[in-house]
């Protein structure tokens, strides 16, 4: 497949043959389920004609059906673009396809999608991560150039790793919310997913910026990165070693000989170590399920989506809800419910927030000594599918991405290894608050590095 620096260049009449090619290929593919079209047997999605790029399923686009992967919003149509869409299209790129995801973004494996689970191009016996896992499967398989998914504790990084893709979590508030179904308002980040880290510099370079339809959109100066890329820079990176070491066995052998590769080129490691990942998995799972609980409560039947039947108000939001949320949705919100609660929102949320400035006070101690964090995506390499059916297990896959929302950082995923099974290994790398160019340079590195091995 093309790579997005390369399919900028094309020509219409060229662009205009890639989007038949890519369609032909998306076609041919209906047993992966990347995309919703693939699970439905709808038409492909295709707005516009510029450079294709697959959209995760909750994303605003002008007239697609949008639904989170959710049976409440069936029928909903986007009355609008999301800011990241109207940035495509006005440097000549368009939405093309619906990604397939966890439902409301809420899971690690794509599983609990109302239309059915997405299939690893690697494996199909294992999961593509979650939430974005359908994005990171159509690019990990090439029937997508390039994609836009969205991270809340991981959900972008983590199925890039599973799929062998870059994944990049840009700095909280870089790029616009504005036109994203609210999972987590103050965690949630729109990202790109690509084959290289060029990629996604690009991509990023395109979706960045201010944006007044988004409060919480970063105020300060936005710099072009992928211009500046330099795969040369030495750079001071911080190793946790108690997260690598707590990694299974052949992640923990491939990062520790990336590790000597790293230092083999030239660049400084030292060693550190974070508090317990348990404290990140209990402090983000009661921020985000509280928000979760909070923004979900619009979909009552009312203004939205499918409207169960029923005899009164009442009922009406009850059934609406029983019927068009999934259990894991449901599971999420009724905790959220509980720790907002009249008599434990002091015990559990205030508590929450105490323990998430605890947090991200560590990943800028850590920083002001070292230029990046380096440390695993996940704790093994991509599930099959059942194996995390206990939700507690799959909360805990979560272990090593969720921290940088908590603290609102940039991280990209980068492939490094594969093991005997050849299923991907990936590395993460962190950095400064809106310090994005340090974060691609040393992506762009561990990339060049990677090749080596």
């Amino acid at each position: 497949m093309i790579s997005l620096k390369e399919a900028l260049k094309l020509s219409a009449d060229e662009i205009s043959a890639l989007r038949a090619e890519l369609k032909d290929k998306i076609l041919k593919t209906k047993e992966l389920g990347a995309y919703i079209e693939q699970l439905t047997g709808e038409a492909l999605n295709i707005s516009g004609e510029g450079v294709p790029i697959a959209i995760k399923d909750n994303i605003q686009v002008k007239d697609w059906s949008v639904t989170s992967a959710s049976k409440i919003l069936q029928g909903y149509v986007a009355p609008y673009d999301a800011t990241v869409i109207k940035k495509l299209r006005k440097r000549g790129l368009a939405p093309f396809g619906r990604t397939n995801m966890d439902e409301f973004a809420m899971g690690s494996t794509t599983e609990s999608s109302f239309y059915g689970k997405t299939l690893n191009p690697t494996d199909h016996s294992r999961v593509p991560g979650g939430s974005s896992g359908g994005s990171a499967a159509a690019v990990a398989a090439n029937i997508a150039i390039a994609a836009l998914g969205s991270d809340t504790g991981g959900s972008i990084r983590q199925p890039a790793a599973f799929c062998g893709c870059v994944g990049f979590k840009p700095s909280y508030g870089r790029v616009s919310r504005y036109g994203l179904a609210a999972y987590s308002s103050s965690l949630d980040q729109i990202g790109p997913i690509t084959r290289s880290v060029e990629d996604a510099a690009i991509l990023y370079d395109i979706i960045a910026g201010r944006d007044e339809m988004d409060s919480t959109s970063y105020a300060g100066a936005y710099e072009s990165t992928a211009d500046k890329l330099n795969g040369d820079c030495k750079l001071k990176i911080a190793v946790i070693k108690n997260y690598v070491d707590e990694a299974s066995q052949q992640v923990k052998e491939a990062l520790n000989l990336t590790i000597e590769k790293l230092k083999s080129f030239g660049h400084e490691i030292v060693y550190r170590d974070l508090c317990s990942s348990k404290y990140d998995i209990a402090t983000y799972y009661i921020i985000a399920t509280a928000e979760a609980s909070a923004n979900l409560s619009r979909y009552d039947g009312v203004r939205y989506g499918n409207r169960a039947k029923a005899l009164n108000l009442k009922e009406l939001y009850a059934n609406t809800r029983g019927e068009g949320f999934g259990d894991e949705v449901k599971r999420r919100m009724l905790l959220g419910t509980f720790v907002l609660s009249s008599g434990y929102y002091d015990a559990y949320y205030i508590k929450a927030q105490k323990a998430r400035a605890f947090i991200k006070s560590e990943y800028e101690e850590i920083l002001k000594d070292a230029d990046l964090i380096f440390m695993p995506i996940a704790p093994g390499v991509a599930y099959k599918f059942g194996e995390l059916s206990d939700p507690l297990r799959a909360y805990l896959s979560d272990i090593y991405t969720i921290g940088v929302n908590l603290a609102g950082l940039p991280a990209i995923s980068v492939p490094v290894a594969k093991n005997k099974e050849a299923l991907n290994i990936s590395a993460q790398l962190i950095g400064r608050a809106y310090d994005e160019q340090t974060v691609l340079d040393g992506g762009f590195n561990l990339e060049n590095i990677s090749k080596e091995l």
